[in-house]
């Protein structure tokens, strides 16, 4: 059994420009071994790249602002939430992730059915144009730093 305090979660992990991921519960942190567990703040009127994150479920729990959410094989689906509110998504829908608000933040909790990072950005023309919020880390490379 442990306890994760708010104020001490890591900042070491994956993230997004535009949205700022702490891991609270994971493998190196605690040992789970089936599931990640942390917080996402995402910046007034960031949007991402359509994306999806391969077998993994993934559970979004919306803490403060309004998060809007498209998906479908060319994002034409949308929906948005609120706090309070649950959005599920399941393996392998490609999704975007999009602030709706141009003035504060949205923060949400986010679990996933893995330890492991899992974003594979695909080529969808998205219906609401990312600001450059790819999904960049280690392993998933800006696309323009490929290109030389």
């Amino acid at each position: 059994m442990r306890v994760i305090p708010g104020n001490q979660l890591d900042s070491n992990v994956p993230s997004t420009p535009g949205m700022d991921r702490k891991a609270a519960i994971n493998f190196a942190r605690v040992g789970a071994q089936k599931l990640w567990a942390g917080t996402v703040t995402i910046k007034p009127d960031a949007k991402t790249g359509a994306h999806h994150h391969g077998h993994l479920e993934s559970v979004i729990f919306v803490v403060k602002g309004k998060a809007r959410m498209r998906w479908g094989d060319r994002l034409q689906f949308t929906a948005e939430a609120g706090p309070g509110d649950f959005i599920f998504v399941p393996p392998y829908v490609p999704h975007q992730e999009i602030n709706a608000s141009a003035d504060e933040v949205l923060e949400c909790v986010l679990v996933r059915s893995d330890g492991e990072a899992v974003a594979i950005n695909i080529d969808i023309e998205p219906v609401e144009k990312p600001e450059t919020v790819l999904w960049i880390d280690p392993v998933h490379r800006d696309p323009a730093e490929t290109k030389s």
